[in-house]
């Protein structure tokens, strides 16, 4: 994929998720190379942009989780048709990295060595997950706990919930 690629989808319930998402058409996933472990940037009229990856559907089809901050922000509901422009993601980890995070990870070669061997799910939910702490503060001491918890994990076998251990 070399430039962006620009159609309209509808916003379609999930329910087992409880939450929404945008269909991928077989041809759309085609066109993306169609594999399904791709991170891309999603634009939605032209006016919300965030990454994202593609889920598998069924039948050569993929979704986009649509959260309901994004409807909100871009007054949606179950049903209505979006425009989306999708360009693949060239950044490191497929999420922008907390500053926080990035000194840590600075300043910690071990912890680096170990952070950049995680599989990039789970590198990638370190970084939502420190993303998402409102308190500078808090990001600080959370980023350097998980990261001490990575190092203290088998290599190569490390869970969320070891990670994540606060305990």
């Amino acid at each position: 994929m070399d430039s962006s690629i620009q159609f309209n989808t509808t916003i379609y319930n999930l329910p087992h998720l409880g939450g929404h998402y945008l269909e991928i058409s077989n041809k759309i996933v085609t066109q993306l190379g169609g594999k399904f472990n791709i991170r891309l940037i999603c634009t939605l009229n032209n006016s919300v942009t965030f990454q994202c990856g593609l889920v598998a559907l069924g039948n050569g089809t993929a979704y986009i989780n649509m959260n309901a901050s994004r409807m909100k922000k871009l007054k949606l509901k179950e049903g209505n048709e979006v425009q989306i422009i999708l360009k693949k993601d060239e950044s490191k980890y497929g999420a922008e990295m907390p500053d926080e995070l990035a000194e840590i990870l600075k300043l910690d070669e071990e912890g680096l060595r170990r952070f950049e061997n995680l599989v990039p799910s789970k590198s990638r939910y370190i970084i939502q997950y420190i993303s998402k702490i409102k308190s500078p503060q808090l990001r600080i001491e959370k980023a350097l706990r998980i990261i001490d918890n990575v190092k203290k994990c088998n290599e190569g076998k490390e869970g969320f919930g070891e990670m994540l251990n606060f305990g």
